[in-house]
C-alpha cells in the first residue's frame, strides 16, 4: 500500500495511491491513479473514505512530517571507501532537523556557504508508532514503511567542520517522497540516483553493513522515536556534486521515484 500527503484546494490529507504505478510515479493523465482520502491518519487503523481525487490534481508533500530524522553514516563500504574513510564498527548516527526536509518537487536550495554540494540516495525507513529499546525481532512491528530520500550534504562544510550540523542540517536538505510504501521487503531493493537523466548512484540494499535491524536498535537503546520519525539507512557509492539547475531524481525498487531541481538560495 502507498500512502501520500497531499494538499488539494488548500486543504492537507492522507490518501491510498490506486493506479498504475508508472502514471502514478510521472502524475499524470486524468482518469489515470487517484487517491483515495483516508480518515485519520496512517498511524493508527484507519478507514477508506471512498472519496478520490486523481493524483494530477494535488500536490504531493513530504510523505511525513517527522518530530526528528536520524540519519547514518558509512553504511555502504564502497561509499565510505570513495570518500576516503574507514568503515565504521558501530553504527555511525547524526541527525538533520525537520527544517530540512521538503517534498517531491520541491527545490533545493542550494546554501550559500557552501561551494560543494552533493546528492546522497537513501532508503528511508518511517517510523509507525513509539517505540524504545526496540528488540530485534520486534523492530518490523515499529515500522509504518519506507519512502525515498536524498541527505543532500554540503561537502565542503562536512570536511572542515568537526560536527555536520550545518553540512547536513541546512534548509531543504532532506527530500522526501513520493509516498510511503508499507508492504516492502527492503532487504535487497535498487536504489539509483539520476542527475539530469545521466546515472550517477546505483546499489543494492543488500549492500548495507548494518542492517535496518540494526539501525534501529542501535537508536533506539539511547532515544524515543516517535510515529513519523524517519530513519536514513546510507547511502551507495558515487555520490558526486548538483549546481544550480540541475534536476536531481532518487529511485528505489518497489517504492518510486523522489524528483526535486535545485535553485539558487534566495
Amino acid at each position: 500500500m502507498r500512502i501520500a500527503r497531499f494538499s488539494i484546494d488548500g486543504n492537507v490529507a492522507f490518501g491510498v495511491v490506486e493506479g498504475d504505478v508508472e502514471e502514478a510515479r510521472a502524475g499524470t493523465a486524468e482518469g489515470g491513479p487517484v487517491l483515495d482520502i483516508i480518515k485519520g491518519h496512517p498511524f493508527a487503523e484507519f478507514e477508506r473514505s471512498g472519496q478520490k481525487v486523481p493524483l494530477s490534481k494535488v500536490r504531493l508533500l513530504p510523505p511525513v512530517l517527522p518530530n526528528k530524522v536520524v540519519a547514518f553514516g558509512r553504511n555502504y563500504a564502497e561509499h565510505a571507501a570513495e570518500l576516503g574513510n574507514a568503515v565504521p564498527d558501530a553504527p555511525f548516527a547524526f541527525f538533520k532537523p525537520s527544517t530540512s526536509v521538503i517534498g517531491p518537487g520541491d527545490p533545493i536550495a542550494y546554501p550559500s556557504f557552501s561551494a560543494e554540494v552533493h546528492h546522497e540516495a537513501e532508503l528511508a525507513v518511517v517510523i509507525g508508532r513509539m517505540c524504545r529499546e526496540v528488540p530485534r525481532e520486534r523492530v518490523k512491528d515499529v515500522i509504518l514503511g519506507y519512502t525515498c530520500a536524498n541527505d543532500i550534504t554540503a561537502r565542503d562544510v562536512q570536511k572542515r567542520e568537526k560536527q555536520w550540523a550545518r553540512a547536513k542540517g541546512f534548509d531543504t536538505s532532506c527530500p522526501l517522497g513520493p509516498w510511503v510504501e508499507t508492504e516492502l521487503d527492503p532487504s535487497d531493493l535498487g536504489i539509483m540516483c539520476t542527475v539530469n537523466g545521466e546515472q550517477r548512484q546505483l546499489g543494492r540494499t543488500g549492500e548495507m553493513i548494518h542492517s535496518i535491524e540494526d539501525l534501529i536498535v542501535n537508536i533506539t537503546e539511547a532515544m524515543t522515536l516517535l510515529p513519523g520519525d524517519v530513519v536514513l539507512t546510507g547511502t551507495p557509492a558515487g555520490v558526486g556534486p548538483i549546481s544550480v539547475g540541475d534536476e536531481v531524481a532518487v529511485t528505489i525498487e518497489g517504492i518510486g521515484t523522489l524528483t526535486n531541481k535545485v535553485i539558487k538560495r534566495g
